[in-house]
């Protein structure tokens, strides 16, 4: 897949730009859906997100768009600081790339990556969905963070493992074509040049 820095750089940008507009929609959606519309007494989730003003983070009520982007930047940062990296080196700890089928590696690989970001994305979530109009609580913050990595490491392994990862590599071989080396063919002889 990816081969140097600048492919790295744009595996983690389509990777991010699908995986935070499907945790954005679960989120509103699947998680806080019902409360939305309850507390609202609008009959669906965007219109009870427009009639309180925006999505609350960080004490206070933004557009769905602007939620989308910190989060964007947010996850893209810690996908090319500690997300890749870290868990190409954790694969690479359980299987030898070189002797474990392509297959079983990058699933290696995507376990790995959803073992490191959930839980941290989940913290920083912790962070900018704290209640803050409550007052600040450490065992408040802790018990957002379980509870949010309780909802999204299901969610993250699956979608990340069936359809976001197989999309994403799907999307960049389209956008990245390398040219296809000839292959041997299996029963033909090598040609040799007449040296006569």
């Amino acid at each position: 897949m990816p081969k140097n820095q600048l492919e790295r750089m744009i595996f983690a940008f389509i990777t991010v730009v699908i995986t935070v507009h499907a945790y954005v929609f679960f989120s509103l959606y699947v998680v806080n859906g019902s409360t939305l519309r309850e507390i609202t007494g609008a009959a669906s989730v965007l219109d009870a997100i427009r009639q309180q003003g925006g999505v609350y983070m960080f004490g206070r009520y933004l557009p769905i768009w602007a939620v989308v982007l910190i989060e964007f930047c947010f996850a893209y940062a810690l996908e090319l600081l500690v997300g890749s990296p870290c868990s190409f080196r954790l694969a690479c700890r359980v299987f030898n790339p070189r002797e474990t089928h392509p297959v079983l590696f990058e699933c290696a690989i995507i376990c790995a990556t959803v073992g490191l970001m959930c839980p941290s994305m989940s913290f920083l979530a912790a962070w900018m969905y704290y209640p803050y109009y409550e007052g600040f609580h450490l065992l408040t913050l802790l018990a957002n963070w379980l509870r949010l990595v309780c909802f999204n490491f299901p969610f993250a392994y699956f979608t990340q493992l069936f359809f976001i990862q197989p999309l994403v590599r799907t999307v960049f071989k389209l956008l990245l074509r390398r040219p296809q080396m000839a292959k041997p063919q299996p029963n033909s002889a090598p040609v040799l040049d007449d040296l006569s």
